[in-house]
């Protein structure tokens, strides 16, 4: 195999002239820029040459090409080797378990007078090195997706008032055949970020076994190096698919290569083919685009001779993972405080948790469709989610025996924390107890009713009482609303103290006992 030189022909004079004179391999290196190493091989080869200084006239340029590499006489770019088709090669090695030894053990099957093995992966990687951005980086077949937002949006026309919506352009690269996937969001937001991902994955039929975003806030929460902080939901909806998430670094753009170029050229393809065209819906936006890309997959590339969706059949389907029965549901996360009713609010509705956790926080898991409460990592309670109809969804299970098993607050309670103010607002607090299909239901209503009264004159309070059960009015807001317009009739004309009257709403003492 022809030597690989690293020194000009006037560099090799200079080493000769050099080590003749007494000068150190070490110090030769370091003048000439280069390791010892390299200094060390080239006087071997001009000692086995029987090369000295002083070199003879007649030792040209190509005399010494010849005698120590063995290179006179080969044109540049001409090689004596065999050469094999590289770009099937490189397609080759981005199957599962393929190496490049493997492919030059096949290579000097073929051909045994062929490049060694140093030499073969050399010329390979060079080939590798000449291909577009998209194709520099080795990535085996199922291992890597890259996904990232464009920089670039596309307009989208209201059709009712004529106004110019822009979408966002999600893109998606697979790391071996480059297939492309895109589509428009309305927004960034984690709603569409993992919506995107589910709709990617059933596009390509799989799922492979890393996940590469950019450091977009509804994926990463924090950009580390060493400890990247995942965004809860991102990484349930990556485990949903089996899919480990691995965060390019922060301003390191040759770790998100794949998608850039991707991202580029989608561009071409989608807001550059499709500018003269108006579209009047996201769903319509996102047909075209899927033709584009459609288009974009099935264009031959230049240096590979096949197109993304063949070399995609050919060797990236079957590495990857298969999709579950069913796709991800986009939660939402939240923290919540368990309330004295043991309940907790969830978009102006309340849901009910085990009587044991008053006043402890848990974990929600809101979907479209069911409200999960988590306490310490064990789920507590399920609901339906509620749209309409009544505010509080109770789970019998969740209830203590008699509604009065825990000690703090009890509808006597409240009574006579209310009695303290007079007749009028213990009446008023009974009926709000009442008016509920279970009395804790009506805990949260009477705190917010007694904390407006603080600082009230009694007097006042009263007055305000009694109007409100003139009124129905049994709630905190209702309350404050009659404080605030200082309306109200006095409690009792004559001057005389008001008692406590019968009311629809109270059921008596003896439901309390």
């Amino acid at each position: 195999m022809p030597a690989k030189r690293e020194l000009t022909m006037r560099q090799l004079r200079y080493l000769l002239r050099l080590h003749h004179d007494g000068v150190s391999a070490r110090e030769i290196g370091r003048l000439l820029g280069v390791a010892r190493s390299t200094i060390q091989d080239n006087l071997k080869r001009a000692a086995s040459a029987g090369l000295e200084w002083p070199l003879p006239e007649e030792a040209t340029d190509e005399v010494l090409e010849l005698r120590l590499f063995g290179r006179a006489g080969i044109a540049p770019g001409q090689r004596r080797r065999v050469e094999p088709d590289w770009a099937a090669l490189a397609r080759e090695l981005k199957r599962p378990g393929v190496s490049m030894t493997i492919l030059w053990e096949e290579y000097r099957e073929a051909h045994p007078g062929g490049y060694g093995y140093s030499r073969f992966c050399d010329l390979l990687r060079g080939f590798e090195r000449r291909l577009t951005p998209v194709m520099r980086q080795n990535h085996v077949a199922g291992d890597k997706v890259f996904v990232d937002y464009s920089g670039k949006r596309i307009g989208i026309v209201d059709p009712g008032t004529g106004e110019i919506r822009e979408a966002e352009i999600f893109v998606a690269v697979l790391g071996a055949s480059n297939l492309t996937y895109a589509e428009a969001t309305w927004t960034q937001q984690l709603a569409d970020w993992t919506g995107a991902h589910v709709r990617m994955f059933r596009f390509f039929g799989g799922a492979p076994r890393l996940l590469v975003p950019d450091n977009l806030k509804s994926g990463v929460n924090k950009a580390s190096f060493y400890d990247p902080e995942i965004n809860r939901t991102y990484g349930a909806m990556a485990a949903h698919y089996s899919i480990g998430v691995l965060p390019a670094r922060p301003y390191k753009p040759r770790d998100k290569a794949k998608v850039e170029a991707g991202v580029r050229f989608a561009q071409s393809w989608i807001l550059g083919r499709l500018r003269q065209q108006t579209f009047f819906s996201l769903a319509e936006c996102n047909a075209a685009i899927a033709l584009a890309m459609q288009r974009m997959n099935e264009r031959p590339m230049r240096k590979l001779g096949v197109s993304r969706r063949e070399l995609f059949e050919q060797i990236e389907r079957a590495a990857l993972q298969r999709l579950p029965a069913d796709d991800w549901e986009f939660a939402e996360w939240r923290r919540a405080r368990v309330n004295l009713d043991y309940h907790i609010g969830v978009h102006d509705f309340l849901y009910s948790v085990p009587y044991t956790l008053i006043r402890a926080e848990v974990d929600v898991r809101v979907t479209a469709r069911m409200i999960e409460i988590f306490h310490r990592g064990a789920r507590v309670g399920v609901h339906q989610r509620r749209y309409l109809g009544a505010r509080h969804g109770t789970d019998p299970d969740h209830m203590p025996a008699s509604h009065r098993h825990y000690a703090d607050w009890t509808p006597e309670r409240f009574r006579r924390w209310a009695s303290k103010v007079g007749p009028n607002t213990e009446g008023l607090i009974a009926a709000v107890l009442a008016s509920r299909k279970h009395p804790e239901q009506g805990f949260r209503t009477c705190l917010g009713i007694l904390k407006l009264y603080r600082g009230v004159d009694p007097e006042r309070a009263e007055t305000v009482s009694a109007r409100a059960l003139e009124l129905g009015a049994l709630a905190s807001n209702a309350i404050s609303s009659l404080l605030a317009s200082k309306r109200g009739k006095p409690a009792a004309k004559d001057g005389a103290q008001s008692t406590l009257f019968d009311h629809a709403n109270l059921r008596g003492p003896g439901y309390y006992h």
